[in-house]
């Protein structure tokens, strides 16, 4: 990730934010096969572990799942095998993306300030995201205890992150009740999970940003901020407060 310094202004626990506020990341990894393609990437929900929550500095474990017959998968499988390791733990380095939802187009008409004074300035895209690196620990040996325990903690830990957190539904009077695990048949969850792996990173490494307009000066920020607000929509609603709060925090730290 290109990272200038005006936009890598995020701490650690912004960025885990971010991969909380949009577990669905895009894991890559890059395996070496005569078999499947060697870079290779899915869309998968992930969650994301820490043990002290108050840590500033705590990168946190990832853990996601893999449809079986999935492509990567298969690949992953394969070089597993291959390589004998004791705690199936891939050699190469995965990566996982999440990006924030919140993002748009930024037209020079917005840049009230530079583009009446000189013209000197161009289009571009604000946006956020976070790259999380780290050594994945695959569990796909459906015949072990291990495997069966990682993925049954898995599925049901996810489901009842996105019913409570995504959905919002909490059991209370105004909010239905979340769905669970056992509420399918255990048997049908079983075969469901034979056809899937685990996937656990220990994060290495956590980068991530926030493009959202901090390189220009105050007066043209502002111009971004009203031309979002104009557009009346609410994903300009959104890019306006973002930008909006950038701009507050590039303020304070120059204070």
């Amino acid at each position: 990730m290109y990272l200038r310094a005006v936009h890598a202004d995020a701490t650690i626990p912004m960025l885990r934010q971010l991969v909380r506020s949009n577990p669905l990341g895009i894991l890559t990894t890059a395996i070496p096969s005569e078999h499947h393609p060697t870079i290779q990437s899915s869309h998968i929900p992930f969650l994301l572990d820490l043990q002290d929550e108050a840590s500033e500095t705590e990168l946190g474990v990832l853990r996601g799942h893999l449809a079986r017959q999935n492509r990567q998968s298969k690949a992953v499988i394969n070089s597993l095998e291959a390589q004998h390791h004791p705690f199936n733990v891939l050699e190469q380095e995965v990566m996982v993306l999440f990006n924030s939802p919140v993002h748009h187009y930024v037209t020079p008409k917005f840049y009230t300030e530079t583009k009446p004074a000189n013209g000197k300035v161009v289009p571009t895209w604000n946006y956020a995201a976070a790259q999380a690196y780290g050594q994945a620990r695959i569990y796909f040996d459906f015949s072990s205890e291990e495997t069966t325990s990682f993925l049954s903690k898995q599925i049901s830990d996810l489901s009842q992150y996105a019913e409570e957190s995504v959905m919002g539904y909490t059991g209370t009077s105004t909010k239905p009740s979340p769905w669970k695990v056992s509420d399918a048949p255990p048997r049908f969850i079983q075969l469901l999970q034979k056809n899937i792996i685990g996937i656990e990173i220990v994060i290495d490494r956590l980068e991530g940003k926030f493009k959202m307009s901090q390189e220009m000066g105050q007066g043209d920020r502002e111009g971004v901020v009203n031309g979002f607000q104009a557009l009346d929509s609410d994903v300009g609603r959104q890019m306006a407060d973002v930008v909006s709060e950038r701009g507050r925090l590039k303020a304070s730290k120059a204070s």
